[in-house]
């Protein structure tokens, strides 16, 4: 606060760094809070800073004067006046608070204590660690590296003089060192800074063991004046960069940056403080921070604590604390934050100031930092002890306490922590490890410390967990049921939790049990059974409310964070039928909300317009799996459903894409047959309907396939679902119909009589649909049906429907199962009437069909005189069967008199014997031809034949030499025809075509599928025989080869 030209400042620390406002306290401290407070409005020249550490309340009081226009800052114009106040506050039993102790370290080498090795001989100024050994440097400018059993391994002289300062670097194996060596002149200083590459030893043969020496350089130049070096730092930059800070007791830091080895290095300095007050000037400690990529160092003196950004050029000083510390009590802890150590506390630093601190008492001779924990060596003035405290700040608890003697040096390496003495004596230490510490700790039943340490630790969560149980067992043993939940609940994921409900399954503790499963759907963690125990919980308790916030709530992406099916099953048999609609909606289970209304609620209504609602592709499935229910008890407004999944948008679909490719996307009717099973009425309407709407759905066949077997049907009352028993087979084909029925069939059409007369009319009907639907269903332009062919033809059989059997057989061309139904019915008339219908070959009928016909009468064993006589009619007209076939045929039926056939017998021995007569005057005339040819052929074999022409024949012109004559009584001029020409070439195309002849027939000789079909298919098979032999195509003859005469000439050829 500020009032007038003073400023105040009140700040308030409790002993984790946070505000009062998060610390509870007690009475007294909230008076001495406000008490101060109001001392700082009184007098404006209080600073007041008061730490709440621990339960002591420290408070300084620093006065600031700041007189006329002078700074504040201004060290003429300011007056320190500090005075502590120690109040110990005591807790409701008057005990002191004080830090646990703890053994979590114990001694190592031999006890922890053993001996610096007695070859180094010289007092030890400095040490360092790393990279697995310790560095010693000592007064006669000797450096010795001892490993891990604190052994020497060798040691080199560094300096000519004393080694005051070390560091061993951790990126490269390179030691800095800082010692005095001989002076060259006397006004130039003989510090020197030296760095060492431990990798590189001297050459072989040499008389001493030491590394190479890469680099020296002198610490003081003229533009550098000496002064006395008190603290030392180096930082690795990228290599080979060095950035060393070395502070002097004059308030100035020298900093050299650079690769020392190749000596190019750039030196700067830093101004820290003033050297009027040179005691309080010095610099005790340096410290390296890396923000990001801003380089920050840390400087403090006895009186301050300062902050260089090295980003700056000239690097810029930010003062953030006007309190110091002397030497060796600062350190840096690993998150690169400041630490000093003053004889009433510790503080910490940030960037931005001071942070935390902690009120330990006494001087704080060393400080160091160790795997999280704050190491101190604390002097009592009161006792003249020293006291090696191990603390761990985050769980407020010494981890280790130890009486030592006076100590030179504190080093970190191997995991351990070393003290060494300055009798030469060191002391090493190390963690135990997690498990010894937890045993401790669960020994003395301090769980909420074994709990924070492995956190701190950062052990695995398993571990963790495994803590909280074994508190959670403990409070549980005691009772603390409240308390051992909270336990349990923090280790969900990791352990079982049917561990921890078997516990609590007891109806007294049904409370905890609730809040752990509850967490453990909050986690996503739960399994059918835990929403099961959980929504059972609910119900037993009667908690509608945490039932409604249960089921409504939601994981970051809008999922519930429970099992859905189970929530439903669980809220559902406990009659909390609107909370498990409510989930079902929710996470769109429509199976089950529709379950819920039609099984338990019966709104039958509420659920058909539920469905209404939804997505067609949806719809579609809840229908399928609820539309019995809904069939039965609402039918009308179902098929309207149906009608709307199955038609949506077929108008429109019209104007743009085909309509056959957007009915195939839509649910076909054929998917919906199973919920009409009982309610075979309603599936006729709904499939007429439909057929009436779409005309060229994809699933026409099975639609009209359905449609058939309902129409057909003789008995469609089958009995509703409520009235169904076991066993009973609800096929929808027809049964044998009752003696009652079977007397109202006659010759396959229906009568109606008195009896039962709605029950044959609706028959009656739904007979002539199905026999529109067979005849619609088959245009003339269609090869085959929109219905099953097959199927059709059982149910006509099965169902004795006449009409729609002779229309398939009919359409399908198969007229001898036509006449076969007319023949089982002995309707002798309608069976002659059909045959001359479809028995005419010129109107692509069957004639076979007489010869079927005159078969069935002459097996029918009764007189049909009449019957045959038309029949034989159109036998002799279309010659259809021989007349040894008729008789045969007709001589079974010994019914049937000579009379009936006498006319036709003697018409047919009429007509055969003219035959007989035209092929014996076609013989007489084919022998006189054959003998004819025969005498010509040997004549041209035994006789010369004598050449008359005069004229060739090709051009007209006189026929002279050379000539070519031919067999056939032609010559031609050998010029007038060709090269090679052997032929006549007037009688070569007849020649020609007679041999093609020849060779077809011995083709067709060879293939005997052909002969053996055209026997088959003839009316008279011998007479095709006999065609084969006449044509020599059985038996193949040959003539002897003629030859030409060629005049004037030496050869001759073959030919006419």
């Amino acid at each position: 606060m500020r009032f007038g030209k003073y400023v105040i400042y009140v700040e308030i620390y409790s002993c984790d760094g946070c505000g009062v406002g998060k610390t509870a306290l007690s009475l007294p401290q909230l008076a001495i809070a406000v008490l101060l407070e109001r001392m700082a409005m009184v007098v404006p020249s209080i600073i007041s800073l008061i730490h709440f550490l621990g339960r002591q309340i420290v408070v300084y009081l620093v006065l600031l004067l700041s007189f006329g226009n002078n700074r504040p800052g201004n060290s003429n114009n300011r007056f320190i006046f500090r005075k502590v106040i120690r109040k110990p506050i005591r807790d409701r039993e008057g005990r002191m608070y004080q830090w646990r102790k703890f053994e979590f370290f114990e001694e190592k080498l031999g006890g922890g204590k053993c001996k610096i090795p007695e070859e180094i001989g010289g007092k030890i100024e400095c040490c360092s660690s790393g990279r697995g050994k310790l560095v010693i440097g000592c007064d006669d400018g000797t450096v010795s590296l001892l490993d891990r059993g604190l052994n020497l391994n060798f040691g080199f002289q560094a300096h000519s003089s004393s080694v005051l300062f070390l560091q061993q670097l951790k990126q490269r194996n390179f030691l800095v060192s800082i010692g005095e060596d001989e002076q060259i002149s006397p006004q130039q200083s003989g510090m020197c800074l030296k760095v060492f590459d431990l990798d590189k030893m001297q050459p072989e043969g040499s008389s001493t063991t030491s590394p190479d020496c890469i680099g020296i350089l002198r610490i003081f130049t003229n533009q550098f004046p000496q002064a006395k070096i008190t603290s030392f730092l180096v930082l690795e930059e990228a290599p080979p960069i060095l950035l060393i800070a070395i502070g002097l007791d004059n308030g100035c830091i020298y900093c050299i940056k650079g690769d020392i080895a190749r000596e190019r290095i750039t030196r700067f300095k830093l101004q820290v403080d003033s050297v009027s007050d040179k005691g309080n000037s010095l610099i005790t400690g340096l410290g390296f921070r890396l923000d990001g990529q801003a380089l920050l160092l840390f400087a403090v003196t006895p009186n301050s604590v300062s902050l260089f950004s090295m980003q700056n050029q000239p690097p810029r000083r930010q003062i953030l604390d006007q309190i110091g510390c002397n030497v060796n009590s600062v350190t840096m802890s690993d998150r690169s934050e400041l630490i000093i150590g003053r004889p009433e506390a510790v503080y910490f630093y940030e960037v931005d100031g001071r942070g935390p601190c902690w009120a330990f008492e006494g001087e704080k001779k060393f400080l160091g930092w160790f795997r999280g924990y704050l190491l101190c060596v604390i002097a009592d003035q009161r006792n003249g002890k020293n006291t090696f405290n191990v603390y761990d700040l985050k769980n407020r608890l010494i981890a280790h306490s130890l009486v030592v003697k006076e100590v030179s040096h504190m080093l970190c390496e191997w995991g351990n922590i070393i003290l060494i003495m300055t009798d030469k004596s060191a002391l090493c230490i190390g963690e135990k490890d997690m498990e010894s510490k937890l045993d401790m700790l669960f020994k003395k039943n301090l769980y909420t410390v074994a709990i924070n340490l492995v956190q701190t630790q950062q052990a695995d969560a398993t571990a963790t967990a495994e803590v909280l149980r074994k508190y959670g067992d403990h409070l549980y043993s005691k009772q603390d049921y409240d308390e051992a939940m909270a336990q349990y609940i923090l280790t969900i994921g990791h352990l079982e939790p049917s561990y921890v409900i078997q516990k609590f399954l007891d109806a007294q503790r049904i409370y905890n049990l609730t809040n752990y499963l509850e967490n453990l759907h909050e986690k996503g963690l739960a399994s059918k059974d835990h929403t099961t125990l959980l929504l059972n919980c609910y119900t037993k308790l009667k908690d509608v409310e945490k039932l409604n916030v249960f089921i409504k709530s939601e994981d970051g992406a809008g999922e519930h964070k429970f099992d859905v099916e189970t929530a439903i099953r669980v809220c559902r048999a406990a009659n909390y039928h609107e909370h498990a609609m409510y989930v079902a909606k929710k996470a769109g289970r429509h199976e089950w909300y529709l379950k819920i209304l039609l099984e338990d609620l019966g709104r039958y209504d509420e659920a058909l317009q539920y469905i209404s609602s939804l997505e067609p592709s949806q719809a579609g499935v809840t229908v399928k799996e609820y539309g019995k229910i809904l069939i039965e008890h609402k039918p009308g407004e179902t098929i309207d459903i149906l009608m709307r999944l199955c038609t949506e948008d077929v108008d429109l679909a019209k104007s743009g894409t085909s309509n056959g490719a957007y009915l195939s996307m839509l649910p076909s009717p054929v998917d919906f047959l199973n919920i009409f099973i009982h309610h075979p009425q309603s599936l006729m309407d709904f499939l007429e309907k439909y057929a009436d709407k779409v005309k060229d759905s994809p699933a026409q066949v099975e639609i009209h396939n359905t449609l058939l077997e309902l129409y057909l049907s003789i008995d469609l009352n089958f009995p509703s679902i409520s009235q169904a028993n076991n066993g009973i087979d609800f096929n929808l084909k027809a049964k044998p119909a009752a003696p009652a029925m079977s007397r109202a069939v006659y010759n396959g059409k229906l009568t109606v009589d008195g009896k039962n007369s709605y029950f044959e009319k609706d028959t009656l009907e739904r007979r002539e649909r199905g026999l529109r639907l067979l005849k619609s269903a088959w245009p003339s332009d269609l090869e085959h049906p929109l219905y099953d062919v097959d199927l059709a033809i059982i149910l006509c059989e099965m169902n004795a429907f006449k009409e729609g059997l002779l229309y398939l057989y009919e359409k399908m061309k198969l007229y001898k199962e036509v006449i076969a139904c007319y023949m089982q019915a002995h309707d002798h008339e309608g069976l002659i009437a059909c045959c001359k219908r479809l028995g005419d070959s010129g109107k692509g009928g069957d004639p076979t069909l007489w010869a079927d016909l005159l078969k069935y009468f002459g097996e029918l064993g009764e007189d049909c005189s009449k019957e045959v006589k038309e029949v034989l009619t159109y036998i002799e007209r279309d010659d259809i069967l021989p007349p040894i076939i008729v008789l045969q045929t007709l001589s079974r039926n010994p019914c049937l008199t000579l009379s009936v056939i006498k006319d036709y017998i003697a018409r047919k021995l009429e007509q055969e014997s003219k035959l007989i007569e035209e092929d014996r005057r076609a013989i007489e005339k084919y022998q006189e031809d054959t003998l004819t040819m025969r005498k010509e052929i040997e004549d041209l074999r035994t006789n010369a034949r004598i050449f008359q022409l005069s004229k060739c024949t090709a051009c007209t012109f006189t026929l002279d030499l050379p000539a070519v004559h031919f067999m056939c009584m032609h010559s031609f001029h050998q010029r007038c025809l060709g090269d090679n020409e052997k032929e006549c070439p007037e009688c070569a195309p007849e020649y020609r075509s007679v041999m093609e002849m020849k060779r077809s027939l011995e083709q067709n000789s060879k293939d005997q599928d052909r002969f053996f079909q055209l026997v088959k298919s003839s009316k008279d098979g011998f007479s095709v025989i006999a065609e084969y032999f006449g044509k020599g195509v059985i038996s193949k003859t040959s003539n002897g080869p003629t030859g030409t005469v060629r005049s004037g000439s030496t050869y001759s050829s073959s030919g006419f």
